[in-house]
């Protein structure tokens, strides 16, 4: 307990090092969480692509309704596959007169239905991949009344291009912004720790150890690390708010999931007694060089 109240007397001794401290670290976070916002958002958006992902085989004229049920089944004990979903020619008819509307005059004269009847296998979570479509595919095609087989080859490759390419940006750019944020909040705790570089001498003089003068700063660490965390976190959802309401096009911003936000706030407060036993040691050391 003392280490706890000797840190919240440092705090009121030097209220608007501690607040500017606190804020520093806030600013600083903020810019890491509206990088996190717009990763986490850029993730759903490709993963709301991903999941329609399918892979359509188109039957013959011939298939028979019992065999068709019994693959079916075997289709939706695959592992890759998560929903396997029967067309008939009449339902891919209506649909082609709902999506096509410039060729609804066509549909309406057509006497014979040219649409094949044809089944969609919806992949999961895990099995979106371009090898993994491409082996479903294949397992489609081996059944003798699909006349033909189609997934967008070209399309998938180039969505799973996307992802890497923001998963590779989303980490060079986070480890920057979380570097500024280290290097930002280094700065104010040791800032915070120079100014009271007097008291740090007196304890020496008195015979204090070093664990008993760096509890108090690094508890005041933790302490300015996890509000300036709060702090980013109540910023960074403003902003995520304003967006919503107030520009076009930004009503489907999600928020960021819990457990980001507890890490982040874990984060904040870890880099806190890091950066203040770092600074605290550091002092000490040139105290006991003089």
């Amino acid at each position: 307990m003392r280490p706890l109240r000797d840190a919240l007397a440092g705090l009121k001794r030097a209220p608007l090092l501690g607040g500017l401290s606190i804020s520093a670290i806030g600013l600083s976070l903020v810019i890491l969480g509206l990088f996190g916002l717009s990763a986490h958002n850029i993730g759903t958006a490709i993963s709301d692509v991903e999941r329609r992902v399918e892979v359509v085989g188109y039957l013959l004229e011939d298939a028979g309704s019992a065999r068709v049920d019994i693959a079916r089944q075997e289709m939706e004990s695959y592992p890759e596959v998560e929903e396997v979903r029967y067309v008939s020619k009449t339902e891919a008819l209506l649909n082609a007169r709902r999506d096509l509307v410039e060729f609804s005059d066509v549909y309406e004269e057509l006497r014979v239905n040219p649409l094949p009847a044809s089944i969609h296998l919806r992949l999961s979570e895990g099995f979106r991949s371009p090898e993994a479509v491409a082996g479903v595919a294949a397992r489609l095609r081996g059944y003798d009344f699909i006349e033909d087989v189609r997934f967008g080859e070209a399309w998938v490759e180039q969505l799973f291009a996307l992802r890497r390419l923001a998963a590779g940006g989303a980490t060079i750019l986070g480890g920057s912004f979380a570097l500024v944020a280290v290097l930002l909040i280094g700065t104010s705790v040791r800032m915070a720790i120079l100014a009271r570089s007097e008291e740090i001498e007196i304890m020496q003089t008195v015979g204090a150890t070093e664990s008993y003068i760096q509890r108090p700063f690094v508890i005041e660490g933790l302490i300015t690390g996890l509000l300036g965390g709060l702090i980013a976190v109540g910023l960074t959802r403003l902003a995520y708010s304003i967006l919503r309401s107030r520009f076009e096009g930004f009503d489907s911003l999600v928020w960021l999931p819990d457990s980001w936000i507890l890490l982040g706030v874990l984060a904040a407060s870890g880099l806190g007694v890091l950066a203040a036993a770092f600074s605290v040691r550091r002092e000490l050391g040139r105290a006991y060089a003089v």
